[in-house]
């Protein structure tokens, strides 16, 4: 029988200033009427902060069956750009939240910022609305790789952003980069990280730019390196990492030590239960009759309408392995089997057999209590998860 995992919160707040081309997200653009020097000043008559919040506390509302009386151990505030509400938005989505449903002790509650319209009096704002953790969506600090990748801010605002951020309080700051863009070299890989260290943040995700569908990159794709060189880019910036105390524990996570690890990615990761409140947000529940998937209405026309679901569908339990697998094996610590039992209901033989050509070959180590990735099965993580997709 399922057990029920631990239950975290993802909250998607949808608009930014304008979408990036590599974007594929569930983010609509605004068009802003002041620009001055210090970048974007979105005027905020044009999103419905106040309805929008409202909507979100309903949605949460409608899903609270879901909860089956678990606390909420993390909560993650994602866009979209949602730095690009107010203080006040983000306290009344707290606070919204808190009166339906506890949160367990030092929840961690996440907010993505974007540089260019954040600064030290509005991330004090977030700290004080109950916000303990922020991720500042950088990219790059190359002024042209910025450009290309439609960014509104600049280097010096990325390195303000950050420095803000701390300024104000905050103690557990991530910092999003990528690498692999167009006509990136090696050097200037490097250098993002560079700089990025130099910033202090507790947390890096560092991930490899992909073209995805419904994206403007994929309809004109920009010249990209090569897999080879892409390749030697992630090998030289895993070694720089790690030479400079930021441990990888994730396939594009690395933390100052296993305290400032992201426990909302966490639970994805290790197949916890999750609710989704706002456009499009996706969640995963444990119920005694399987495991169920809901996503939210996308647009925000429809779902400030009070649409809020959009679909909820059965996962079927064949897909429960690959699934599950395709979280877990993600970290970079072992797999212990007894959560494999308790979070999918299958028994240990049934994985031992999937994954048997994987520990003949080396890719994977099988012990009494846990499966582990070796460094070669790590490389070669896509070629494991296709060999265990179901076949029908």
């Amino acid at each position: 029988m399922i057990k029920l995992p631990p239950l975290s919160l993802y909250i998607h707040i949808p608009w930014c200033v304008q979408k990036c081309p590599y974007c594929d997200f569930n983010s609509h653009g605004i068009k802003t009427k002041n620009i001055d020097a210090d970048g974007y000043s979105p005027d905020q008559e044009l999103i419905p902060a106040d309805e929008y919040v409202t909507c979100l506390i309903e949605d949460l509302k409608a899903d609270l069956k879901f909860s089956q009386g678990r606390k909420i151990s993390s909560i993650f505030i994602g866009g979209g750009t949602p730095s690009i509400l107010q203080p006040k938005n983000i306290k009344d989505i707290i606070e919204g939240v808190k009166a339906l449903i506890p949160l367990m002790p030092n929840c961690e509650i996440t907010l993505e910022a974007n540089p260019g319209t954040v600064d030290q009096e509005k991330f004090k704002g977030f700290l004080d609305a109950g916000v303990n953790r922020l991720s500042i969506g950088i990219q790059s600090f190359n002024e042209q790789h910025l450009q290309t990748l439609g960014r509104i801010h600049s280097n010096t605002q990325a390195q303000k952003a950050v420095e803000a951020a701390f300024s104000a309080g905050f103690k557990k700051v991530n910092v999003d980069l990528m690498f692999g863009l167009p006509n990136q070299t090696i050097s200037q890989a490097l250098d993002d990280l560079k700089q990025a260290i130099a910033l202090k943040p507790t947390h890096l995700s560092w991930y490899q730019l992909t073209i995805e569908p419904h994206t403007m990159f994929y309809s004109r794709p920009p010249k990209l390196p090569d897999s080879d060189y892409i390749w030697d880019i992630e090998v030289e910036g895993k070694a720089f990492l790690k030479e400079h105390g930021y441990n990888q524990y994730e396939v594009s996570a690395y933390s100052l030590g296993e305290v400032n690890q992201c426990e909302h990615n966490l639970h994805y990761w290790q197949f916890h239960d999750y609710l989704g409140i706002g456009c499009g947000a996706a969640g995963k529940i444990t119920n005694l009759n399987g495991i169920i998937r809901t996503m939210k209405t996308k647009h925000p026309a429809g779902y400030l309408k009070g649409n809020y679901i959009s679909s909820v569908t059965k996962v079927e339990k064949e897909h429960y392995l690959f699934e599950y697998f395709l979280n877990r094996f993600r970290l970079f610590t072992p797999v212990n089997k007894q959560d494999f039992v308790d979070f999918t209901g299958l028994d240990v033989q049934t994985a031992e057999l999937a994954l048997a050509k994987h520990i003949k070959n080396g890719n994977i180590i099988s012990t009494e209590n846990t499966w582990e990735l070796t460094a070669t099965g790590h490389n070669f993580l896509n070629s494991i998860l296709e060999d265990l997709i179901p076949e029908n």
